[in-house]
């Protein structure tokens, strides 16, 4: 798919149906880990500081979190860091007091409103929605993204924030300008969650979100209309990509599509990363300011498997 306006159209998914719209790293330090992902070929957004709306209608107040974004032709990459004393920003330290990394899975939603009927039907509590929205940057001026946030209460998935976010401005988070990548990263293919149990996770995420859980080897899996949730155990990680959780359970990294797998090769040996071969794959190992790992592969292979 060229880069035009027709990204931010496709980024939604369809009305009934769900996508993994994006995940995020809770990291100390925004400018290490800024330097990492420039090193490695990633074009960043500038930095935002959200705000949100903690009722509908209320005044806008500061969540205490910015971020910096990696804006794929297919979903993106956020990289969140605490900027107050806010509940919110109390939240990140916490996380990242267990570890550095990947702490949010955001599935994206056609639907918030269905989303959180659907959570309480099914037993999860849903916080009420949250308004969230912070100003960006355009060619022209600027203008204001929105998103509808549904959360559910902190530790009820043990595996982080697990949440639901319907964009309401796409236009305005992928633009052309921030979509092409030095390395060739295309899309979020995966998300690959390390567990004691992938069964029990598995299971209970197909509740959350409705869809299927399916077993296969060492893993199991669910797939959205755009992205799958792949989960393994520390000894399935270990065997297969020689990588070993910091604590359990571990949100450890993701699967990105690359439309020239040998480009994206060459640009990280050059930018001297932490880059291996990992049975047809390319395995970087991101250094502490930003942690966990990253899988590139070929756009439309199938996923990795686990031994």
């Amino acid at each position: 798919m060229p880069v035009t306006s027709q990204v931010p159209a496709a980024q939604p998914p369809s009305p009934g149906r769900l996508n993994i719209d994006h995940i995020a790293h809770f990291v100390p330090h925004i400018d290490a880990a800024s330097a990492a992902l420039e090193q490695a070929g990633f074009t960043l957004t500038p930095f935002s500081a959200q705000s949100h709306r903690l009722e509908p209608g209320g005044p806008l107040v500061p969540a205490g979190a910015g971020n910096r974004c990696v804006m794929l032709r297919e979903g993106y990459l956020e990289f969140l860091t605490p900027t107050g004393d806010t509940p919110i920003a109390q939240q990140l330290r916490t996380a990242i007091q267990r570890y550095t990394g990947v702490h949010l899975i955001a599935f994206g939603s056609a639907d918030a409103g269905a989303d959180h009927a659907r959570l309480q039907r099914n037993g999860f509590a849903p916080l009420p929605s949250v308004a969230l929205q912070r100003e960006i940057g355009t060619v022209d001026g600027s203008g204001t993204a929105r998103f509808t946030v549904v959360r559910v209460p902190p530790g009820t998935m043990a595996e982080g924030r697990i949440q639901y976010c319907q964009q309401h401005t796409p236009e305005l988070l992928w633009q052309p300008r921030w979509t092409t990548h030095a390395n060739g990263a295309r899309g979020l293919a995966a998300v690959i969650v390390c567990v004691e149990d992938p069964q029990e996770a598995a299971q209970r995420y197909a509740r959350f979100t409705g869809l299927l859980a399916q077993p296969g080897g060492s893993l199991w899996r669910i797939d959205s209309q755009r992205g799958a949730l792949l989960f393994v155990t520390p000894e399935a990680l270990q065997r297969t990509l020689g990588m070993s959780p910091p604590s359990l359970p571990w949100i450890a990294g993701y699967v990105l599509s690359s439309d020239d797998l040998d480009a994206t090769r060459r640009h990280l040996d050059e930018a001297h990363c932490s880059v291996r071969g990992a049975h047809g794959r390319l395995l970087l190992e991101w250094p502490a300011a930003v942690g966990g790992f990253v899988l590139f592969q070929p756009h439309g292979n199938a996923l990795p498997a686990f031994a």
